[in-house]
């Protein structure tokens, strides 16, 4: 019993400290990130960071697995949706754009992705965590070449590789504060979706 309630602790601390870190990562960025100021915001000692994450590396790291693996599952439960058409999945992924953007997950993401370059380990953790991604906007290219037949020139792999640029590159943009009046991304994602429901709906007539 006494194991299981350190456990628990042990837990929440972590999952404290993470919390920390993500609130330290939005305000100073990656490079002005330290694992003092995670401590101090978190009011733990510099002991605990070291105890469950290592360094500050491996501190941001768990963050971002901690992030994505929760938001992978949202978005599988989402494509494996059955009673969803695929415009519709379209909308809901436009509208996990904004939600994205408001929980830090994004800047997480785009900090990290950047620190990638010049250190191969965090580079190796991004593009695993990116995969997990393109495998599932994968597999929906092929429910949609399941359901509607040939997708013309473009495999599955073409699709998700297409898809997931275009939604990284916008993730891009808006950090940088670009405005809907200046480059009107959410505008042009979410005519993407209009374009889908127009096929959709072609395709039922064609159907009867």
């Amino acid at each position: 019993m006494m194991s299981l309630v350190k456990s628990k602790k042990a837990q929440e601390t972590k999952l404290h400290i993470l919390e920390a870190a993500r609130q330290a990562l939005l305000e100073k960025g990656y490079a002005g990130l330290t694992t003092r100021s995670v401590a101090t915001m978190a009011q733990v000692p510099m002991s605990q960071i070291q105890y469950h994450f290592g360094s500050k590396e491996g501190m941001v790291l768990a963050l971002f697995s901690h992030m994505n693996v929760q938001l992978l599952q949202r978005q599988s439960d989402m494509f494996s949706d059955q009673t969803l058409t695929l415009s519709q999945k379209w909308e809901l992924a436009c509208d996990y754009l904004d939600d994205d953007l408001a929980s830090g997950y994004v800047r997480v993401l785009q900090e990290l992705w950047a620190a990638g370059w010049s250190n191969p380990e965090i580079g190796k953790k991004v593009k695993e965590g990116v995969r997990h991604w393109q495998n599932l906007l994968t597999d929906i290219a092929r429910q949609a070449q399941q359901t509607y037949g040939s997708l013309g020139p473009f495999e599955p792999e073409d699709i998700s590789a297409l898809v997931g640029s275009v939604f990284i590159g916008a993730e891009a943009f808006l950090l940088l504060g670009y405005d809907e009046h200046t480059m009107p991304l959410r505008r042009a994602l979410r005519r993407l979706g209009t374009l889908i429901q127009v096929f959709e709906q072609q395709e039922k007539a064609e159907a009867r």
